[in-house]
């Protein structure tokens, strides 16, 4: 997953988005756990994609604090 393809998401489908990469990278442990992972850069790629989403929603939360700060500013 690309960080264009997260961007256009709303934040309801990045949280979904997240929980669901969350629920596979557990069950990617459980199977690197009894052996069964054949690659395992799989699970470095989960990660990154759950950094990707979380830095996509913390972006939209900075901005939307510094649009609200300068509404407040100029009342």
């Amino acid at each position: 997953m690309n960080i264009g393809e997260i961007r256009a998401k709303t934040d309801e489908e990045v949280l979904d988005e997240i929980e669901d990469l969350k629920e596979a990278l557990f069950k990617l442990r459980l199977q690197k756990s009894s052996g069964q992972l054949e690659n395992e850069n799989v699970l470095k790629q989960t990660r990154h994609d759950i950094a990707r989403c979380k830095t996509v929603l913390r972006e939209r939360q900075l901005a939307a604090e510094r649009v609200a700060k300068e509404g407040s500013s100029h009342a």
